[in-house]
Parts: structure tokens; C-alpha cells; sequence
């Protein structure tokens, strides 16, 4: 308990520290803001002299003053995400933004001690700031000074002792989260040691450690580390790692790395998925904001179609049918079948030529099916099906043999055209017989059992069809309807849209109003949302828990990379789709011909010991012969087994295990349930706090706690053909302690350990 108070402690008082220096800069913000406002009032009084010279002056004074004014008022949310602490550099020169410039410490930085004191603090944001004495308050994340946040590595830290990422929103500092570049080193700052917070604070105990082992192995982590974070770009790095191994967080520095070195290349945006919306919050924090172009969009599975927003969960039944490839050849048929709706016309009768002329259900049928024999999107056949509907027409009128003369006869059917494609039964007919298809109108008509019976026709079968139908028919979009949305989007297209005619505005004859009048610039968040929202692709893709995608959601994420580098993280193991084969196939069909590059991180320094090894009992029936990484670190603590009856409270067992923890660590605890408990669980832990979550075991990937109760383990491994592989990550998501609470069907023996766990 103490110990936890005094890690609160430490990332309060630090959070405190930023808070006070984020004033001070926003203080100055504002300074500087005023004197902006001072420069275009002392302009405009210029402009009383009367002499040309003064109001050209006055012009160019006001302009500069305006841009000014409305970049710092831009720039004034979100402001400061960055900070490093570094040794004393081996000359004292500094550059224009006040920093010194040296690259390497001096050779004395460090004593023979392994001790240092920091010699320089740079906090790095969106423009650079100086104090009144020309002091840097922020640098310019641009600047060369600010070059070692993205740069620094372990391995090559240069100056660097500590990275911090500062999460803030508006004025308010929200959180810190560290990185050590050099965890061996005892630093100073004012006299006090450096305070480390995050995984940074893991990693200095470690480097600190006594044992010549323990330091080998930090060696090991942080080389592993900066192979990848140095990768070559022009490829596809793929970089594999068990539980702990801190893939995740590589691949995204790997990311501001990447875009710091070639900013020019990486301009047209950096998309990072990741599986939850949880694990979006945490990739958030790992990854700080690179400036004002808004380059990053950091998305879930679910949410990457614009709007859409996923919901809901399939039961894993249901999943396997969504995911599974062979729903590419049923959704081409239902964008199709979509178009025959139950009340489409089945007569189209026009008056052209002083005649009635009928086309009837039979040509209309043979009309739409040659319109619809080529692979082109189906509100792009639009045209076409116009065109053979007035071809058909036209045969009907018998105007076709009238004139031998070409031109004529090119006249004649001019004409035609335009009477008949002009007459409201006409385009109103054509606006119901060919509407307008919207991804969203055919998942909906897909949950029409027999409509989708007749799509999904030798591919799925009838309980298949019953599942899926009844799936789509519940409020709410699941994971994998979002990437079905998607792939119709692909194969309705969307039609194009006439240009509007911009309409004449007398003020476009005058001149000089922009240099006079500087209009208000979009901010920052506003650019952000704006490209955001027109990008539908990207030059670098991150693709978090890559093993679980499943073939549908490659397609979906790989058109969004079709020109990208990417860098994919995954770990077979932990996958919790049930064809491995499929989805690697889907996988090599999105990142197409590209070279690989492939990493693996051996070493986890997350789970202790006593709970990697019990994990690996799972992992040896999950996928025999893979191996686990190495934990770094032993506690004592052994797993505990705690099991209930047949007949038992399981309900007020849970509750009760999950006090103990709480009791015990004081920190976050993860109650790991199947998927189809979740509600049951959240009631169970009702009135514990907020330190507590119920977690389906889908849900737990990528996270960590303090603490991990994982309940009924046997009802995790049977919820699909990939439950051993989904236990096994319930299993490796705590750093401290981890409960196994077992019922009936885990077949306990006498100490509670279930039949899965047992040697």
C-alpha cells in the first residue's frame, strides 16, 4: 500500500511540475498575443498620415501582425506534448531557439560512478516559445533542437537521459508517461534523483539492478528495441512478441521516428489501428502529436469507416462467419440483389413520337443482368443502365430503319433521347428501378433471411444464413460489420457529383482586402478533423494486434495503404481468430509484393516470473513447441487458485476475490470473464470503484493491470476453436498478482487448480 502511495505520489507531483510549466508558457502565449494586438492598432493608426508610403507601411504591418495574431491563437490548445532531460553536451554553443546544440555529452557528463546530473530541460510543442530573457519555454517540434525526442534511443541516446510524453488537453495537463534512454544512470535534477514515471520506472530498476544478469538483459531489450525503431522505411516491418515484450509501444516510437526523418514523405498521414477503443487511449498516450498537419488518425477496428461506429458484439459463432473471406462473393452478390427490391417498377411505359412504349418485367430482367455482367461498382452502372433502358425503347418506336441517311438518323435519335430521358415517368421510373444503393441499405437488406439465402447460395449454409441474418437484424453495428460496410462501399461506389457553379460575387472585383483584412485561420484541431476526414489514404500504416484481424478486415485496412510502408505487430499466439491461414492470406493480399523485414521481441519485462510460467502452460496446448519470452523479474508472489463448487456463488465469489485484490495492490484490477458474461460481471463488481473492470476476454487484449482475476477458465478456452490462445492472454495481463477462480467445468483438483492449468 505504501508503495503505491508513494508511486501516486511521484506521478502527481510530476503531472504538478508540467501543470506549473504549461502556465507559465500559456502566460506568455497570452504576452505575446497582446503585442500582436498593440502592432495592428499602432498600424492602423499609420494610415491618418495619408501619404502612400505610410498606408503601404500600415498594409504590410497589419498583415504581418495578423498572421501573427492568428497563428499563436491557433496554436494555443493542445499545446505541449514533449519533454527531454539531457546531460551536459561537449561544447556550449547555442542555436537561435536558445538550446544548446551539441548532439553527444561532454566526457565528463557522466562520473565513474554511473551518476549524472541533467544539465538541460527542453519541453517540446507546437511553435517555439521564449521568456522574456530569450530563454526556450517550448521548442518548436520542428527545430533541430528537438530532434533527439524522435531520434533518441537506448541504444544511441546521445544527450538524452529521459523522454516524457505529456498528455494535456487545452490547459490542463492530463498525464506523463516516460522513457529511459539510459536506464543504467542514477541522474539528477536540482539535487534530487530523476523521478521516472510509467514503464520508464520499470526499466531503471532493472538497469539499476545489482545483478551483472539483470543489466545483460536490459542490454538485450533495448537492442531488440532500436533494430526496429531504425528499420528501414521502404518496406513492410513486422514485428513479432509475446506478452510484455513492449511491441506495441516500439512500433509507435518506431512511427514519430519515421515521420521526424522524412517529414516530407510522410505527410500524406501516419493511420495506427488498433483492435479496441481501449487500446486506442493507451496509443494515444505512447504516441505525442507531430505539429499542425495533422499526420496521425489513430483509430479502432470499429471505428475506422466514417460513420460508423461499432457497438456491438457477434457471438464467436457469428464472428467466423463475418470474418471469414468467403463474405467477399456474398456481399458482391447482395450489392447486386439489393437493386431487385419487393417494390420495384416492372413496367416502364414512356409516350415518345406520339406512341406508348412499354418495356416489361421480362426485358427489364435481361436488361439489368447485361448492365450488371461487367465487375465496375454498381451506382457506376447507373449510365449504362440509362442508355440500354433508351436503346430498348427506341427499338420499340420503330424509328430505327426511317432514315438511311447517317445524320439524320443521328438526329433523330438525339432527339429521342432527350423527349423520353426528360419525362418525369421516365426518371422516376429509373430513380426506383436503379436507386441510389448506400452500404448501409444493403447490410440491412442482408438481414432478410431469404433475400440473404439466395445471395449467399452454395457459399454459407442455412444455419450460417439463419445466424448472420438474425445478427444484422439487433440495434447496433459489431466490429465486423464495420468492415462489411467498408467492402460494399467498394463495390456500390459512390457516383459522382455534378460540380456546383460557383455564383458570381460582385467583391471578387476588388483587390487588396486579403493584405488589409487577414481572415481567421482554421486551428489545428480543426485542420486535424478536416484532413482526417478527406483521407482515405495513408503513407504509413501501424497495425496493432495484427493476428487478430480477421480476412475482412485486411481488405478494410489495406485500402487504406495501398501506397504506404507499414509497420505491422502481432504475436501468433495470442490470436484469437480461428484460421490463421486464412487471415495470413488476406494479410500478404493487402501489403501486396512489399519486402518484409521481420522482428522479434524475446523479452518480457511486464508479468513476473510466477505468472509467465503458469501462462506458458496454456501456450505448450494453445501452439506446441512455440516458446514464450523470458520474464525479467521474479516477486515471490505465486498465482493464486480459488475454486467454486457445483451449486456455488460464483457471483459472490468473484466479488470477494476482487476486494482481495484491491486489498492487496491498490492499483488497477482486470476481471477477465467469457464474453458472454461481461453484463453478468459488471454487476458483480458494482459499487468497487473505478479501480476495478469487468473485462470479456476479447476486450483484455493489449491491456494491463496491477492485478488480473481471471474467472472460469475453461469458459474462456471453449468460447471458439481459438479460446486457448484468447485464455493465454487473459492470463499475461497482470504486473503484480493474478487470481484463477474456477467453477464446475474446470474440473479443479484439491488446491483449485483447474484441469487447463495443471502440469
Amino acid at each position: 500500500m505504501a508503495a503505491q502511495e508513494a508511486v501516486d505520489t511521484v506521478r502527481d507531483r510530476e503531472i504538478g511540475v508540467e501543470q506549473e510549466h504549461l502556465d507559465q508558457v500559456y502566460r506568455r502565449l497570452e504576452e505575446k498575443i497582446h503585442e500582436a494586438e498593440f502592432l495592428m492598432n499602432d498600424a492602423a493608426q499609420k494610415g491618418h498620415v495619408g501619404t502612400p508610403g505610410a498606408l503601404a507601411e500600415r498594409d504590410a504591418q497589419v498583415f504581418r501582425a495578423g498572421v501573427h495574431l492568428n497563428r499563436l491563437n491557433n496554436e494555443f490548445e493542445d499545446f505541449l506534448f514533449g519533454r527531454i532531460d539531457l546531460l551536459e553536451g561537449k561544447d556550449g554553443i547555442k542555436g537561435p531557439d536558445g538550446a544548446y546544440t551539441s548532439v553527444e555529452p561532454a566526457d565528463d557528463a557522466v562520473r565513474a560512478d554511473n551518476t549524472a546530473d541533467i544539465r538541460e530541460t527542453l519541453h517540446i510543442g507546437r511553435i517555439g516559445v521564449l521568456d522574456a530573457d530569450y530563454s526556450p519555454l517550448v521548442i518548436d517540434w520542428r527545430a533541430p533542437a528537438a530532434a533527439p525526442f524522435y531520434r533518441s534511443t537506448p541504444v544511441e541516446p546521445g544527450r538524452v537521459v529521459r523522454r516524457r510524453v505529456i498528455r494535456s488537453k487545452g490547459r490542463r495537463v492530463l498525464g506523463v508517461e516516460d522513457d529511459l534512454m539510459r536506464p543504467e544512470l542514477r541522474a539528477s535534477l536540482g539535487g534530487a534523483e530523476l523521478p521516472v514515471i510509467g514503464d520508464g520506472a520499470l526499466m531503471a530498476a532493472l538497469g539499476q539492478a545489482r545483478s551483472h544478469t539483470m543489466r545483460d538483459i536490459v542490454s538485450s531489450i533495448q537492442a531488440e528495441q532500436d533494430l526496429v525503431i531504425r528499420a528501414p522505411a521502404a518496406s513492410v516491418t513486422y514485428v513479432e512478441g509475446g506478452p510484455g515484450t513492449g511491441k506495441t509501444a516500439v512500433a509507435l516510437h518506431r512511427a514519430a521516428y519515421l515521420l521526424y526523418q522524412d517529414r516530407r514523405r510522410y505527410a500524406g498521414g501516419i493511420l495506427i489501428v488498433s483492435p479496441t477503443p481501449l487500446l486506442v487511449s493507451y496509443t494515444e498516450g505512447v504516441l505525442p502529436s507531430l505539429g499542425e498537419e495533422g499526420q496521425v488518425a489513430i483509430r479502432a477496428l470499429g471505428n475506422l469507416v466514417d460513420g460508423a461506429e461499432a457497438d456491438a458484439y457477434d457471438e464467436p459463432a457469428v464472428s467466423r462467419i463475418k470474418g471469414s473471406s468467403r463474405m467477399l462473393a456474398v456481399l458482391r452478390k447482395a450489392a447486386r440483389g439489393a437493386l431487385d427490391r419487393p417494390d420495384s417498377p416492372k413496367l416502364l411505359r414512356v409516350v415518345a413520337f406520339g406512341r406508348r412504349l412499354e418495356l416489361e418485367e421480362a426485358e427489364l430482367r435481361r436488361i439489368r443482368q447485361n448492365v450488371l455482367s461487367g465487375t465496375a461498382p454498381v451506382n457506376l452502372l447507373r449510365p449504362r443502365a440509362r442508355r440500354l433502358l433508351l436503346d430498348a425503347l427506341y427499338a420499340r418506336s420503330g424509328a430505327a430503319g426511317r432514315h438511311s441517311d447517317p445524320e439524320l438518323a443521328a438526329e433523330l435519335r438525339s432527339s429521342f433521347d432527350e423527349d423520353v430521358s426528360t419525362e418525369d415517368a421516365f426518371l422516376g421510373f429509373l430513380d426506383a428501378w436503379w436507386p441510389e444503393l448506400a452500404p448501409r441499405q444493403v447490410l440491412d437488406a442482408m438481414a432478410d433471411e431469404k433475400r440473404l439465402g439466395r445471395w449467399a447460395r452454395r457459399i454459407l449454409n442455412p444455419g450460417e444464413v439463419r445466424r448472420v441474418a438474425r445478427s444484422l437484424r439487433r440495434p447496433g453495428l459489431s466490429v465486423h460489420d464495420v468492415a462489411l460496410l467498408d467492402e460494399l462501399h467498394t463495390l456500390l461506389g459512390a457516383p459522382a457529383r455534378p460540380k456546383r457553379k460557383r455564383e458570381y460575387d460582385p467583391l471578387d472585383q476588388l483587390t487588396g482586402l486579403e493584405e488589409l483584412m487577414p481572415v481567421r485561420e482554421e486551428t489545428q484541431r480543426e485542420r486535424a478533423e478536416r484532413l482526417a476526414a478527406e483521407r482515405t489514404e495513408y503513407a504509413h500504416v501501424i497495425v496493432d494486434e495484427a493476428q487478430d484481424l480477421t480476412p475482412m478486415q485486411w481488405r478494410m485496412v489495406g485500402r487504406r495503404g495501398r501506397h504506404a510502408t507499414w509497420t505491422v505487430v502481432g504475436d501468433p499466439a495470442q490470436s484469437s481468430w480461428s484460421d490463421p491461414d486464412e487471415a495470413a492470406a488476406a494479410r500478404d493480399e493487402a501489403l501486396g509484393s512489399r519486402p518484409r523485414r521481420r522482428f522479434e521481441l524475446t523479452v518480457n519485462y511486464r508479468n513476473p516470473a510466477e505468472i509467465a510460467e503458469l501462462a506458458a502452460k496454456v501456450l505448450a496446448l494453445a501452439m506446441p513447441g512455440k516458446e514464450s519470452p523470458r520474464a525479467v523479474r521474479s516477486t515471490g508472489v505465486e498465482p493464486r487458485f480459488v475454486a467454486v463448487g457445483a451449486g456455488g456463488d460464483l457471483a459472490g465469489a468473484v466479488r470477494s476475490e476482487a476486494e482481495r485484490l484491491l486489498a492487496e495492490v491498490e492499483g488497477t484490477v482486470g476481471v477477465v470473464v467469457a464474453m458472454d458474461r461481461r453484463a453478468q460481471a459488471a454487476r458483480w463488481l458494482d459499487g468497487l470503484g473505478d479501480r476495478v473492470v469487468a473485462l470479456g476476454s476479447l476486450e483484455a487484449k493489449g491491456l494491463e493491470y496491477d492485478a488480473t482475476l481471471v474467472v472460469s477458465p475453461a469458459e474462456i478456452a471453449d468460447e471458439s476453436p481459438a479460446g486457448l490462445r484468447v485464455l493465454y492472454v487473459a492470463l499475461t495481463r497482470s504486473t503484480q498478482a493474478l487470481t484463477v477462480l474456477s467453477g464446475e467445468r474446470d474440473l479443479p483438483d484439491e488446491a483449485g487448480v483447474p484441469d487447463l492449468l495443471r502440469d
